[in-house]
C-alpha cells in the first residue's frame, strides 16, 4: 500500500475571511481539505482537493464522520452575538470527543487576546480592548473563553493561536510571536498571515500545548 504524500486537514469555521484564506493556502500546499460548515454557500472555492460537509456543531455523528481519517483539525470558530447557550464551547466539546474517538491528535485552534496565558504580562492597550469587547458582547466573550478552556483541558496535541485585530492587508510571510505585555507582539495581523501561521502549526510542534499571541 502506497503511503500518502499529503495531509488530510479538517477545518471548522472556514467560511470567514481568515478561513477562506486558510482553505486557499492549504489547497495550494496540496493538502486534502475537508470543510465542515453550517452554510457551505459562503465558501466560493472550487478544487478537487476540497470537500465541503454541511453540518451543525451539535451533530456529533456528522462531526465524527468528517474527522475520520484526518491528520489534523484546525478550528477558526469565531464568536457569535447569539452565544447565550455557548454554542461554540459545546461545538468544541463535540470536536474534541470526535477526535478522541477517531484517534486524531493534532488540534490548532484560533482565539483572541480575551483568552489569557500564564506567560502574559499586564498591558493597558490589551486591557482596554478586551474591556470594550467584554462589555459589548458579553455572551460571545464567555463563549470564546469556554472554547479555549475545552482545548486546554483536553489531552490532545493542541496549540491555541491568539490574535487581537485582523486586517485585509496582503500576506507578508512575516509573523511575530510572543505573549501579551512583553513587547514581542503588536495588536494587528492580516487574515492571510494569520491563516499561514495556523496552517504551519499543523506540522510545527514549537508551540505544542501553548497559546502564543501573534501579529505582523
Amino acid at each position: 500500500m502506497l503511503e500518502r504524500d499529503y495531509m488530510k486537514i479538517v477545518i471548522f469555521g472556514a467560511t470567514g475571511l481568515t478561513g477562506q484564506q486558510l482553505v486557499k493556502q492549504a489547497i495550494a500546499a496540496e493538502h486534502r481539505i475537508v470543510v465542515f460548515a453550517r452554510n457551505p454557500s459562503k465558501l466560493d472555492i472550487k478544487s478537487e482537493n476540497l470537500t465541503i460537509v454541511k453540518g451543525e456543531l451539535s451533530d456529533q455523528d456528522s462531526i465524527e464522520k468528517t474527522i475520520d481519517g484526518a491528520d489534523a483539525v484546525i478550528s477558526l470558530l469565531g464568536p457569535r452575538r447569539s452565544s447565550d447557550n455557548r454554542p461554540l464551547t459545546q461545538g468544541m466539546q463535540n470536536i474534541i470527543k470526535a477526535m478522541k474517538m477517531k484517534d486524531v491528535r493534532r488540534l490548532v485552534s484560533s482565539s483572541t487576546l480575551r483568552v489569557k496565558d500564564p506567560a502574559d504580562k499586564p498591558s493597558f492597550n490589551v486591557k482596554l480592548l478586551v474591556g470594550i469587547i467584554k462589555t459589548t458582547i458579553h455572551a460571545a466573550y464567555d463563549d470564546i473563553i469556554g472554547v479555549a478552556d475545552e482545548v486546554r483541558g483536553s489531552d490532545l496535541d493542541w496549540t491555541i493561536v491568539r490574535v487581537a485585530m485582523l486586517n485585509n492587508k496582503p500576506k507578508t510571510g512575516t509573523v511575530r510571536t510572543g505573549y501579551v505585555g512583553t513587547g514581542q507582539v503588536g495588536l494587528s495581523i492580516s487574515h492571510a498571515d494569520f491563516a499561514d501561521f495556523m496552517l504551519k502549526q499543523v506540522e510545527d510542534r514549537r508551540f505544542l500545548r501553548q497559546a502564543p499571541a501573534i501579529s505582523n
